[in-house]
């Protein structure tokens, strides 16, 4: 097909409360979206790197800056008929992969539509519905996410994600097993942790019964995790380390991992992210796909990855509710009783953005024609 028109616009969704992590708090996501047109039909695609290059050295501004200058232009008036063709458009430039993502994603859900697929389909999907997990940042009182755990355990959530970071991981462990003995648990540290001068708390971890330890170490680390895996228990579960296939790949031939948590927009597009699960898959790796707090676009592209048969722990998707009083899109995302977010038929990502909304949080846009 031809990239007839496209259009970029950097978007700033107010959340309910703040998010906070390792890296610092977020009260608000700064997101990118690209809409890619095409004989009349259009589509929308989504990447989410936060304010500031503290998950990545990615930012929504540098995404959106990146798009618009170098990206877009090589697709816009070209025949894109496969992902391979979008990646040898916009393959020489290096890294970015959120910015990447936002562009492929887009052709991934303009190529679905126009088809007339779920993009859940067309991605290899075999069912349109996805487990999911909870998650709870780092709260003020641990008997604050006592509370909001009870909840979770009550609404009948097959896992519970847990950050944690300096200060408030340990003895926040010690009193959730207390409460919750036999709910699982798994951690993500978003790299805050050192192998040298944290040993002792990354060996307590052990002490937890978790079902992973998500990016204990550098964004950048391979070697130290593959030592720290040798050296512990629990399974350690790469997410900031893995920025595509390459780096997977590298991965699992250290044995630096026993389970990967798999962006879109982490490793530079859906083509990528389809990859992982099935290097994953061949090399009897646990998958899951994970989220960066998207708008519903973003929420429905995770949610059609994740209906690939290797992701097989529940994923990192939530309805719109938990984090926003709106959405963008129209429907919303929502779950079912059982914890279940479902895809349907509607051809392409089934999750579009409500103009008036779009427009209220957009603070940039550029548009692009042939």
């Amino acid at each position: 097909m031809r990239i007839d028109t496209a259009e970029i616009r950097r978007v700033v969704m107010p959340l309910i409360s703040p998010w906070r992590t390792a890296y610092g708090e977020d009260a608000a996501i700064h997101s990118v979206l690209v809409r890619l047109g095409s004989d009349g039909v259009e589509a929308w695609g989504e990447a989410c790197p936060l304010y500031a290059p503290t998950y990545s050295p990615e930012s929504a501004l540098g995404v959106y800056e990146t798009c618009r200058e170098f990206l877009l232009p090589r697709l816009v008036g070209q025949e894109l008929a496969a992902p391979a063709d979008v990646a040898s458009r916009i393959g020489i430039f290096k890294g970015n992969p959120f910015a990447k993502a936002a562009a492929e994603s887009a052709w991934w859900a303009l190529d679905s539509k126009r088809r007339g697929l779920p993009l859940w389909r067309a991605l290899g999907g075999t069912k349109p519905e996805v487990l999911c997990g909870q998650d709870f940042g780092v709260q003020d009182r641990i008997d604050d996410l006592l509370a909001l755990i009870a909840g979770a355990v009550a609404e009948g959530y097959p896992r519970i994600k847990l950050k944690v970071k300096h200060g408030w991981d340990i003895e926040v462990l010690q009193a959730v097993r207390a409460a919750f003995p036999k709910t699982v648990f798994h951690v993500d540290c978003n790299s805050g942790y050192d192998l040298h001068s944290d040993w002792e708390t990354l060996r307590s971890f052990d002490r937890f019964n978790l079902a992973m330890i998500e990016q204990p170490l550098a964004d950048t680390d391979l070697i130290e995790h593959a030592e720290l895996q040798r050296r512990i228990a629990t399974p350690v579960c790469l997410d900031e380390s893995i920025k595509g296939p390459r780096d997977f790949r590298l991965a699992l031939k250290i044995q630096a991992c026993r389970v990967v948590n798999v962006k879109p927009g982490r490793v530079g597009g859906l083509h990528n992210a389809v990859q992982i699960h099935n290097m994953a898959r061949d090399a009897g790796v646990t998958a899951w796909v994970g989220g960066m707090l998207e708008s519903g676009v973003g929420v429905g592209i995770c949610g059609a990855l994740a209906t690939l048969p290797g992701f097989t722990y529940p994923a990192d998707m939530f309805p719109s509710r938990r984090f926003y009083r709106h959405d963008l899109t129209d429907p919303e995302i929502e779950f079912d009783g059982r914890c279940h977010f479902r895809l349907g038929e509607r051809p392409g990502v089934g999750f579009e953005p409500v103009p008036e909304r779009l427009e209220a949080v957009t603070v940039a846009r550029h548009s692009f024609a042939a």
